[in-house]
């Protein structure tokens, strides 16, 4: 083969490429399109303002038993009454974290896990379980022996009737922090465990359930050792939306009395 020919090839093919590209440039001009722009590529669009999971609410039910966003309060009692909900027992990385040998729900049994081992890394002490799922028959006991100690008002401001106990649900769990005080009181917010818990704990899925001068709503006095799990999902719209209590979300009654 010539060298003229290879030529008279390369002079072809060229002309060639160079209509088809005019072509389909003018075919573009005339649907009102334009070619994409080289710098188009290296800016993509932007990715949706939500990033999974995402806030979905029919996703779960406020009134089953069993839903991670189910809705317990004094108007509110679990169905059944004496619902037993399925657990597991937390898996932590440091002594000292579960001396009761609690058990939560699964998921909030998960999600506690990682919760206490980035407080660890996060200096924020070594959280510890206190409290976490009650059975019908176990409530009753915590909820007679408040009573007989403070008086029916002040009693049930802090403890519930059993079937109308968030811990019946094992998604509800009380935390203190190891050496820190402050169990079970309420200046336990001010400790390095309690801040954590109140500034990372939606992150985990969690709430602080009852929170300060919310008692007419909730029905319950400020306990910042209470968190409650409601998912990733739900305490990160909580969060962003600065709603604080279940009852405000979902647009329920107050419940302050049974």
């Amino acid at each position: 083969m010539s060298n003229l020919w290879r030529k008279d090839v390369r002079k072809t093919v060229n002309r060639r490429s160079a209509l088809t590209i005019s072509l389909v440039i003018s075919l573009f001009a005339l649907g009102g399109i334009a070619p994409a722009a080289a710098e188009d590529l290296d800016n993509p669009p932007s990715p949706p303002a939500c990033v999974k999971p995402c806030f979905n609410p029919p996703a779960y039910s406020i009134d089953k038993a069993s839903s991670i966003w189910v809705v317990v309060n004094k108007q509110r009692p679990l169905s059944p009454l004496t619902y037993v909900p399925k657990l597991a027992q937390p898996k932590f990385t440091a002594k000292g974290q579960n001396p009761y040998g609690l058990f939560l729900a699964p998921e909030a049994a998960t999600a506690l896990e990682q919760l206490f081992k980035d407080a660890l890394e996060a200096k924020a002490g070594t959280l510890m379980l206190q409290s976490a799922y009650r059975s019908y028959s176990y409530q009753s006991v915590v909820h007679d022996r408040q009573v007989k100690r403070l008086g029916k008002t002040a009693g049930e401001a802090l403890a519930a009737r059993p079937g109308f106990s968030e811990h019946q649900t094992g998604l509800a769990a009380d935390i203190g922090a190891v050496g820190q005080g402050c169990l079970i009181q309420t200046c336990f917010s001010q400790t390095k465990g309690g801040t954590f818990l109140r500034l990372k704990a939606y992150k985990y899925g969690f709430i602080v359930r009852y929170p300060s001068q919310r008692t007419a709503t909730t029905g319950y006095q400020y306990e910042p050792w209470h968190i409650r799990y409601v998912g990733v999902a739900l305490a990160t719209e909580m969060r962003k939306r600065q709603i604080r209590v279940l009852e405000d979300f979902w647009s329920l009654p107050a419940a302050p009395s049974y």
